[in-house]
């Protein structure tokens, strides 16, 4: 095979829908492009929102863009756990939802720095597998903790059974654990931000062309101005 055009070069903000992988966004656009393409922080099947697109020579900056902190709007049923964390697994709980006061203490021990169970049905490798793969097999695994910082946790809306949070986090960070946390799971994930990018200048993946392309100098600059 061929290697890949480095042209068109650049990085595109995508508003990914729900249901395809971060992957196969990255594949409809390579095949628009037939250039090298990659992503700059996945997205879970169900979650939607910003993705960061890498085409062409810009993939090389990926490494820039990965550690950026991730900004997510989650909506959080408070009555059930799931095997997975988000609406794709299997109930393994109910319960009645935490008080009003009570989730407020649950939320504010989990601002700062935090150390949380990696999902099950993340990507990590355990024992040379991926984690995700042994859940699908049924296999139980003890899944370590991550250490990550929620910069702010807002609660935007409550209903007594479920609560909207507005989380800013640092990378890494799995909102699915902060779910759990919470004695939940997150029945909706969108990522509003990555570092200084917003969705709001995002385009679906079906509206993509390559003019809509940041260059990679504009990118760097714009991720050194945030500091």
């Amino acid at each position: 095979m061929p290697p890949r055009a480095l042209e068109p070069a650049g990085v595109a903000l995508v508003d990914k829908p729900a249901g395809p992988s971060s992957f196969g966004i990255v594949a409809q656009i390579r095949r628009m492009t037939g250039a090298r393409t990659g992503h700059a922080g996945t997205l879970d099947p169900f979650a939607t929102g910003l993705l960061l697109v890498l085409s062409g020579r810009a993939t090389k900056i990926a490494p820039c863009l990965v550690g950026l902190d991730k900004r997510y709007l989650t909506d959080v049923d408070l009555r059930s756990l799931t095997s997975t964390g988000d609406p794709e697994g299997a109930v393994v709980e109910t319960h009645a939802a935490p008080s009003e006061l009570e989730l407020e203490q649950r939320l504010a021990a989990l601002r700062g720095e935090v150390e949380l169970p990696i999902p099950a049905a993340s990507a990590v490798k355990i024992g040379g597998e991926r984690a995700y793969r042994l859940a699908r097999k049924g296999v139980e695994v003890e899944m370590p903790v991550r250490r990550s910082t929620v910069h702010a946790l807002d609660v935007i809306a409550y209903t007594g059974d479920a609560v909207t949070l507005d989380l800013r986090v640092s990378s890494g960070t799995y909102v699915r654990s902060i779910a759990t946390a919470l004695g939940g799971h997150c029945a909706s994930l969108r990522r509003t931000e990555v570092g200084p990018f917003s969705v709001a200048d995002a385009v679906a993946p079906a509206d993509f062309e390559p003019r809509l392309l940041l260059t990679e100098a504009e990118v760097l600059e714009r991720v050194g101005a945030a500091g």
